[in-house]
């Protein structure tokens, strides 16, 4: 089906400092300096234990510019992302804190970005959050009183304007914060999917993160729309990868995570990789699963490196964070560069 594409412009933002000036993060200043910026993730635990907020931290040390901090990922209790941040902020980790539209009202939301900017954190990815039928209270009330593209709009405003949603003006200024954005290349409609994009950059989003992308081929595609229409000129963007650990992940993932697209090639891969280990041998089939899913992560990250509009990646280990470094250290990422 061929499908009529129309053209749009993307407005100018007076009020936005160029990048480099909007937060004072080390993550803005990577990207503003044009080095291809590599980010992690970080979940905290369904717990108050601090160690293991350090112990993720001591595996990305030296392999990121900077840790995404999930906010009750899944809609699962944990540990407040912004108290895992400024946990992360201890061990020299720049942290990136997730802030959902699932949990809270517009006045919690602005009171949280105005504590997590008085404890040094300077990066937040704006999301609308998984539906709390997922998690442990499917009983739960969704707040959502406001949407992610007015959470985009309402931290940009508070930063560049210094006003809080209602108008009314911070006194001493609003919180300095990268504002960062998700998208997810391969939910339908997949041909509207970069207007969507292109709504968060008029909304005001600095940065874009997307969801895992295993399908590069596709990913080209929506990339060559989205510089088409000059989002790229407006956001920096960051393409989600992470490493398979088994063939049934794959399949998993591919049946039941909406917006998933894992090309029957890399479920073959993996599948293959097993083949001659005898089924008994579980310890040793884990190992070749892993070890492959890492090479094909790493694969990947040097055919998205080349993508025109691609300022970096975001490796999500989804919680086997120890295969971060050799990730990175394969695809060539490391040294990190320095940034005064």
């Amino acid at each position: 089906m061929n499908v009529h594409y129309p053209e749009i412009t993307l407005p100018e933002s007076p009020d936005t400092p160029p990048l480099g000036e909007r937060s004072g993060s080390k993550f803005e200043r990577i990207l503003a300096a044009g080095h291809f910026a590599v980010t992690g993730e970080v979940g905290p635990p369904k717990s108050h234990d601090a160690e293991v907020i350090r112990r993720k931290a001591r595996l990305m040390e030296g392999c990121v510019d900077a840790a995404n901090i999930t906010d009750n990922q899944t809609a699962v209790v944990r540990m407040s992302s912004i108290a895992a941040g400024a946990i992360l902020l201890e061990e020299g980790i720049e942290p990136i804190i997730q802030m959902t539209c699932r949990d809270r009202n517009r006045l919690a939301i602005q009171a949280d970005l105005l504590g997590a900017h008085a404890l040094g954190i300077r990066n937040v990815l704006c999301l609308s959050g998984d539906h709390q039928s997922m998690g442990n209270h499917p009983g739960a009330k969704n707040v959502h009183d406001i949407d992610s593209m007015q959470l985009i709009r309402m931290v940009k405003d508070m930063r560049d304007r210094n006003v809080f949603q209602c108008g009314e003006e911070i006194k001493g200024g609003g919180p300095r914060l990268f504002v960062g954005a998700a998208a997810n290349p391969f939910a339908d409609p997949v041909e509207w999917r970069p207007y969507r994009l292109a709504k968060k950059a008029i909304a005001g989003a600095d940065f874009i993160q997307t969801q895992l992308i295993f399908d590069v081929p596709a990913f080209r595609k929506y990339m060559k729309r989205a510089v088409d229409l000059g989002v790229t000129e407006k956001v920096s963007f960051i393409a989600g990868v992470g490493p398979l650990k088994s063939s049934g992940m794959a399949k998993f993932m591919r049946a039941h995570v909406p917006g998933t697209s894992i090309p029957d090639e890399l479920v073959s891969r993996m599948e293959g990789v097993v083949a001659g280990i005898d089924k008994e041998q579980k310890e040793a089939r884990r190992d070749a699963s892993r070890a492959e899913g890492i090479k094909i992560c790493i694969e990947q990250i040097r055919e998205i490196h080349e993508i025109e509009g691609v300022a970096g990646v975001h490796i999500m280990g989804i919680e086997w964070e120890e295969a971060i470094r050799p990730i990175a250290e394969g695809a060539d990422l490391l040294p990190r560069p320095e940034i005064e």
